[in-house]
Parts: C-alpha cells; sequence; structure tokens
C-alpha cells in the first residue's frame, strides 16, 4: 500500500501577483472576431493567475466563460457568441473589478481591486476553507456512552452520507445563519436541519445516527464566522495547467429544481452525439429534465412519463423526500417544491444516441411476475425480487420517444460493456447488481429475455466456482461460498476482460469485481477489497482503461485499487476482504483539513470518473473527482492534482461528470468534459434565490491565451 500527498502552499494572492510580476513591456494579445482579450493590472502591476469572467444575458439563457491569465497577466477569452458582455476580474487576494462592457473583437484592459482586508479576500475562498474551521469531537468522545461510532466513522458519515452528500457546507449560505431562523444559532441549527421536504432525512442523520452530536460543532462554528473569525488556511492561485482552463457555463432547468447529473456521451466511444444536446437527471426534484443545446445557447425540458396512472398519486418510488416539508425553509416557507415521479439519477448514451435513464415508471411494488420466487427465469431461481424502486426508461431524441424496461432490480448509476449489456448499481440496496442486454431488448422487446441479476457471491470454499453460499446473517462456513450483505453504489465495466467493479458505501468501505463468467448469474463470482488505512469511505468510482480502480474516498483521498499488485490468494476463507492491502495506493485531494486529526483534506468528493479517451485533453486514462467544496473537479496527472475550479458563482457543486469530443481533429476546442450542479439548494450559491443549475463545460487549452 502505498500513499501519495498532494499539499497546496498557502501563497496570499498578493504575494502571488508580486512573486508572478510580468516583464515592462509584455507581448500584446492577439484578439479575434469572436475573442476578448486584454491585460489585467493591479496595484503592483500585472496580475497572474486571477480569473477573467465573461457574461451575457443576451442569449436564450444566461452564458459565462471563464479563463484565467498568464504570467504576464494576460487574458483571451475564446469563441463567444455574439453579444454584449460584462466583463470583471476575479482572484484570491482581490475583491470583484467593476464590471467592464465587453463585445467580442474587441481589446479590453482591466484593472484588478485588491482586497481592503484579509476579510474581504476571504469571501472569495472555496467553501472548503471555511468548512474546514468546524471542529471535529475529539476522539475521547466516541463510544457505548458519546458518539457513536469513531472518529474517522463520524467524518465519513458527516461527508460522505450526511450533509456534503446532498450540499456544499461552507457557502456564505450554510455559515451563516438567516434571521429566519429563531433562538440560539443551535436552536436555529435543529431548525434549518428539519427545513423542507429532506428534512426528515437529515434529522435522521444528524439526530439519529450521530445522536445530535453535531449540532454544537455546527453552532459554534457558524458563532464563530459571525464573531468574524477567519479561515486557517488560504488558497493560491492557478497555476501551470490550471491557468489553461476554460470554463463555459450555461443555465438550464428553474430555481425551484436541482439536478443530479447530465449525460453527453457513451463513455465507450465518445464522439457520440458530437456537438449535440446534454440532458440532465432531476433526481427527485421534477418530472420534466432538461435538454441544453450547447451551439445555440438554448435551454428547454422534456416531459417525462410514467407507465402506471397510480404513479400521479405520490412522489417516485424510493424518494428521498416527504410529501409535505418537515419544517419551514428560510427560502421557501412551506412550499412542496420536490414533485418528482419519475426520479430519474442517472442517464448514459447507448452507440445509437438513445438515453438510458434509471428512473421509475411505476409502484416499486408492482413486481412482474417473473421476478419473484417460484418464477423460472435463471436469475429469479437463484435471488427472487418482490420490489425495486427505479428501472429504465429509454428516450430516442430523434424520434422523441420514451420505452419502458421493467428490470426487476432497482437501478441507479449505469454503464455498458462491449457487448451491449448495461450495468446497473443500485445504491447500496436491493441485495443484487442487475443487467440488460439491449441487444435482446431490441430484438423483443421482452423484459424478461432482456435482463439478469446477480446476488454478490465470494468464492470464500476456494473450489473456483459458484456454488451453495451462506447469508450474511449465518455463521461462516469455510465448506460454502459467502454472500456480501451489500451490493454497488457505483458500477463500472473493466474494458480489458469485462469483469465489472462497484464500490460499497459503509465504513470502511469496500469496492467489489463480479466475473461474470459463461453463463450468469449462475456462474457469477465476486471478490471483495477493503479499503485500508489511512483511506476509508468509498462512493463513486470507476475504472481505466488498464484495469485499475480509482474511487472517491470519504477520507480526503482519491483511491487507487491494482489488483495485479495482489500477493494472496484472491479466493479462499482468508479472501474476504483484506487479503490485498498492497493494490491500494491514496493520492490526498487539494484543500486544507481539518484540525486535531492529523494531515488530511477535508474534500469530500461525490464521484471520480476515469477518462479513458482523452476527452478533457489532460491525457489517457486520467482520473476526475467531483471537488464538492473546491467549486469543480479535481484531476490526477502524473502524480498531481490538477483544480479545475468553477470560480463564479460560487458554491458550485457536481454529483457526477461525463466527456464527449465533438471534432477529434479540433484539437483542444474539439473535446471537454461536461459537468452540471448538483446541490440540492441552488438558491444557496452566490447569488442566492432565483438561481438556476447549470450546464458547464470544462475545456483545456495548451496555453492560457490559445484561440
Amino acid at each position: 500500500m502505498s500513499i501519495k500527498r498532494i499539499l497546496l502552499s498557502t501563497v496570499t494572492g498578493a504575494g502571488c501577483a508580486a512573486l508572478l510580476a510580468a516583464p515592462a513591456f509584455a507581448q500584446a494579445v492577439q484578439v479575434n472576431n469572436n475573442d476578448i482579450g486584454g491585460t489585467v493590472t493591479g496595484p503592483s502591476g500585472p496580475e497572474a493567475g486571477v480569473w477573467v469572467i465573461a457574461e451575457t444575458m443576451d442569449l436564450p439563457t444566461r452564458y459565462a466563460k471563464m479563463v484565467v491569465t498568464d504570467d504576464q497577466g494576460r487574458y483571451l477569452v475564446p469563441d463567444l457568441p455574439k453579444a454584449n458582455y460584462k466583463v470583471w476580474v476575479r482572484g484570491y487576494g482581490l475583491v470583484d473589478s467593476p464590471k467592464a462592457d465587453g463585445t467580442p473583437g474587441k481589446a479590453l484592459n482591466l484593472t484588478a481591486v485588491k482586497a481592503p482586508n484579509e476579510a474581504a479576500a476571504a469571501q472569495y475562498y472555496p467553501a472548503i476553507y471555511w468548512y474546514t474551521m468546524m471542529k471535529i469531537p475529539e476522539t475521547s468522545q466516541f463510544g457505548a456512552k458519546g458518539i457513536p461510532g469513531n472518529q474517522p466513522a463520524y467524518v465519513n458519515l458527516m461527508k460522505n452520507n450526511g450533509c456534503v452528500g446532498c450540499h456544499q457546507l461552507g457557502t456564505k449560505a450554510t455559515r451563516t445563519l438567516p434571521d429566519f431562523w429563531k433562538g440560539s444559532s443551535k436552536d436555529a441549527w435543529v431548525q434549518r436541519i428539519q427545513a423542507g421536504q429532506a428534512g426528515e432525512l437529515m434529522v435522521n442523520i444528524v439526530a439519529g445516527q450521530l445522536n445530535a452530536a453535531p449540532l454544537a460543532y455546527l453552532s459554534d462554528w457558524t458563532d464563530r464566522v459571525a464573531r468574524g473569525e477567519l479561515p486557517h488556511a488560504t488558497p493560491k492561485r492557478p497555476e501551470g495547467i490550471e491557468r489553461n482552463i476554460v470554463v463555459t457555463t450555461w443555465d438550464w432547468s428553474d430555481p425551484q429544481h436541482y439536478l443530479h447529473d447530465l449525460a453527453a456521451s457513451d463513455k465507450r466511444n465518445p464522439t457520440v452525439n458530437g456537438n449535440g444536446p446534454l440532458f440532465g437527471q432531476p433526481e427527485y426534484s421534477m418530472d420534466y429534465f432538461p435538454v441544453l443545446d450547447p451551439k445555440t445557447s438554448t435551454a428547454n425540458e422534456v416531459k417525462a412519463p410514467v407507465r402506471d396512472a397510480d404513479m400521479h398519486e405520490m412522489l417516485g418510488p424510493g424518494h428521498a423526500a416527504m410529501e409535505k416539508p418537515l419544517g419551514p425553509s428560510a427560502y421557501w416557507g412551506d412550499e412542496k417544491i420536490w414533485t418528482a415521479h419519475f426520479n430519474n439519477h442517472n442517464a448514459t448514451l447507448d452507440s445509437k444516441g438513445r438515453v438510458w435513464m434509471t428512473a421509475a415508471f411505476r409502484d416499486q411494488k408492482n413486481e412482474p411476475a417473473f421476478c419473484k420466487q417460484g418464477s423460472d427465469h435463471p436469475s429469479a431461481k437463484l435471488a427472487p425480487l418482490t420490489s425495486s424502486d427505479r428501472m429504465l426508461i429509454v428516450y430516442d431524441p430523434k424520434t422523441q420517444k420514451f420505452e419502458f424496461v421493467d428490470t426487476c432490480f432497482t437501478t441507479h448509476h449505469l454503464n455498458f460493456d462491449a457487448n451491449d449489456r448495461l450495468w446497473t448499481s443500485s445504491g447500496g440496496g436491493g441485495g443484487v447488481v442487475g443487467w440488460v442486454d439491449t441487444k435482446v431488448w431490441d430484438q423483443t422487446h421482452d423484459a424478461a429475455k432482456a435482463q439478469g441479476w446477480t446476488a454478490l457471491v465470494v468464492d470464500s470454499n476456494g473450489d473456483g466456482k459458484r456454488g451453495e453460499y451462506t447469508e450474511p446473517n449465518q455463521p461462516f462456513d469455510p465448506s460454502k461460498d459467502r454472500r456480501l450483505g451489500q451490493v454497488f453504489y457505483a458500477v463500472s465495466v473493466n474494458p480489458v476482460d469485462g469483469t465489472v467493479w462497484g464500490t460499497i458505501r459503509n465504513y470502511p468501505g469496500s469496492i467489489v469485481r463480479i466475473n461474470p463468467g459463461p453463463n450468469p448469474p449462475e456462474t457469477a463470482l465476486s471478490e471483495v477489497y477493503n479499503v485500508p488505512m489511512p483511506g476509508y469511505g468509498p462512493r463513486g468510482g470507476d475504472i481505466d482503461s488498464k484495469g485499475v480502480y480509482w474511487a472517491s474516498l470519504g477520507s480526503g483521498h482519491l483511491g487507487s485499487f491494482d489488483r495485479s499488485k495482489c500477493k494472496a490468494p484472491l479466493n479462499g476463507p482468508k479472501a474476504l476482504g483484506d487479503q490485498c492491502p498492497e493494490g491500494w495506493s491514496f493520492y490526498q485531494y487539494p484543500g486544507p483539513g481539518f484540525e486535531g486529526i492529523g494531515e488530511n483534506s477535508a474534500e469530500s468528493s461525490y464521484y471520480t470518473w476515469v477518462d479513458q479517451h482523452n476527452t478533457s485533453g489532460l491525457g489517457n486514462d486520467v482520473p476526475v473527482s467531483t471537488a464538492n467544496l473546491m467549486d469543480g473537479l479535481a484531476a490526477l496527472k502524473d502524480g498531481k492534482m490538477i483544480s479545475l475550479r468553477i470560480p463564479y458563482p460560487m458554491g458550485f457543486f457536481a454529483k457526477g461528470l461525463d466527456g464527449r469530443i465533438d471534432d477529434p481533429n479540433g484539437g483542444w476546442k474539439g473535446r471537454g468534459l461536461w459537468v452540471s450542479s448538483g446541490d440540492r439548494a441552488p438558491w444557496q450559491t452566490e447569488g442566492g434565490k432565483g438561481n438556476r443549475p447549470m450546464a458547464v463545460h470544462f475545456q483545456v487549452r495548451p496555453n492560457p491565451l490559445a484561440d
């Protein structure tokens, strides 16, 4: 097991500008007819490593493009649609400059404004710098008579399953308490976690699983912020590759509803749907999914159907929300704003450009007969099922028609293998991992023939085949195989050998490899690998083209697992998770950590996606994680973390990502990463109530002035 830590220095914005001061005579920026460019100067000369933001309301939806200045303070915002723009400078050590009027084709020099004090400068720090002011309970406070579990499990639950699983903590909206809440700060936090239709879920985590312990630390945190205490660390400005990043944003959807994710292409062949529309996934929020055409900056919504009439009488099965708010919201009062029935969690495109969505179209208990005990379906004989929260819906953008694929198993995340089998996870529940052979579906439209599912069965007796097994709640019998008690949260397919990999979300957590064998589910066998310390808490994960698995960890690391490094037997009675610590490596995410718990990053990455085909321009097989407290993404290239930050609006929070190559011969302009804002409360981002979710395009050009 190897540990690799990537740390950020703490150079202030003003100090960075002084260190990177430019020569007196900088070469002029070449501005073409669809660019805005010039030089940014401040009190000490050219300002290096600051953002220039160009925004317009003239297009069908709000549009903004952001770039970083080079070491001489020069910038070039490329490929702008014809419109009138407001252009300004934002950077560490600064406050926002006055917004200047700009139009494509004209040079525009800008003057940066130095922050008058540290408090003003800190308002532009990513949320993680404020979040790490929160104190973590000492180890002595855990145990039977105190906080349940231990300190790492507490951190994991707060970051991974709890607050930061749905919200970016540390934003101005979350580090302060609105006057709407009454009483002490602790009283206000009690009211805050009850607010809205997800109040019951928040209360169950904070008051139930953690015995209300976080309330004292949350209230102490916001009290200290209110008294003027500032973050203990300061961020440094972008440098190196980070200055080559171009960020473009479009608004879509509406101010009351959030999006979980978006789909842009087929992961196996990212040229599918080149220059085409993007498809959003609204999860629990609404019964429409947004569609964005980046070429025209046009966003609209498609009404999603449900099959069964009784679905209109309730929120969708497996919904995280209550029908009515548990308590009033500071933003929406007692208004019910989540109304989703079809509850689309994730989507991906197939080779034909169709959109496959893990969504609901029937009540979870209306399970087809072939799923249940007594059925002769091969999977039902081994693992009969009685309910499923989500199934599969297929949308064809060309015909604008939907198809319903009635799965016995719950769906959550999804990925295709090389043979067009669509593998799905069940989000940690359901007891099985399922698949649909889309070729069979297209030929027959017979859901029973097209699908199968398998329990996670480990070859713990070491005979090399799947046989009789003990259930998770039964005493271990070394003469039998062993069924694992949980199933995948993330799911991906190894392009090397066709095995299927996924994460198990618990503490310390595991990853699992399924070898389907020649006749799944009868031949499907699994291997389990527990995450060793200092890592813990896997969430989203993906695999590279060489078969190395990468996962976001609640410990603040990107973890990788290379099965080829394993020395011990991978099956048998000793292969129940701890047999290969040597296969693991850990890479600490950027950003500061909590004080008093050793070296750490407080980053709480939701998902990791591996760029197998260099859609980003950073190279093949670069793992890219959502940086949920750093306003963007974090990519690991050549052993170093690269931050891809969205500087405006602050508070960006992604739950997944996709990559697409629009033009294989188009250089950096023909490729990029796509993400959608996924915070469940878009009104808590910079700008407040009225904000809409965004679709975001990250591109990496060869230098900060490339056009």
